[in-house]
């Protein structure tokens, strides 16, 4: 385990080692640098915009943000970013964090997909938001330089991240595909899930049983 990348250091409080444990229980090499790879672009950007945020909190959220992919967290009709907030809430609750802590841990994790929104919550939220989208996406690529990005990428690299994600989306949910209606996930199962048809919310509304 690193404990500083980029100047920014990894929390290492027993709450905190629990959660990494868990992820590594749970998890697989691909969750556990993707995880902190969010963990540390959040982080850096938020130092970059002076936010205050708790690191703690940050890297908990960042730790079980995709852990609903695995087994182990997954429901069989839930979101997967449900299950993973869903987890984590029950971590912190277990360890006597207070509501509101675990509220914002919850936001963060179940937000951390929805587009337009969790960009303007609070800053655990908006910052794993950013993490995610810079770390999948390369949203905001250049906000960060290049020697900073290296210092992430040694110490949790990449991997062929890009080839390798959108197959690990799918195994999470592709029991449950019916979860991604309605967010981008959908575009992994169009992509990916033969035969798949997404649902339209026009012909939701226009086959609605309203009699008009």
């Amino acid at each position: 385990m690193y404990t500083t990348i980029a100047d920014i250091k990894i929390p290492d409080s027993k709450l905190a080692l629990g959660a990494a444990e868990l992820l590594r229980e749970h998890g697989d090499e691909l969750l556990w640098n993707h995880s902190h790879r969010v963990y540390l672009f959040g982080a850096l950007q938020g130092k970059q915009a002076n936010m205050k945020y708790d690191p703690e909190l940050l890297y908990i959220s960042a730790l079980f943000h995709d852990l609903g992919l695995t087994k182990h967290y997954s429901s069989p009709d839930k979101r997967f970013e449900v299950d993973g907030a869903n987890a984590a809430r029950s971590y912190l609750q277990q360890n006597g964090v207070p509501d509101e802590s675990s509220r914002l841990v919850w936001d963060a994790i179940a937000l951390h997909t929805t587009i337009g929104v969790a960009q303007y919550k609070e800053s655990e939220v908006a910052l794993i938001y950013s993490g995610v989208g810079y770390d999948v996406m390369g949203e905001n690529f250049e906000a960060l330089t290049e020697e900073v990005r290296n210092q992430v990428t040694i110490a949790y690299p990449r991997n062929n991240f890009k080839n390798r994600i959108l197959p690990a989306f799918l195994e999470g949910f592709k029991h449950k595909p019916e979860t991604t209606f309605g967010n981008i996930k959908a575009d992994v199962c169009g992509l990916l899930l033969p035969g798949f048809k997404p649902t339209n919310f026009c012909d939701c509304v226009l086959h609605s049983p309203w009699q008009e």
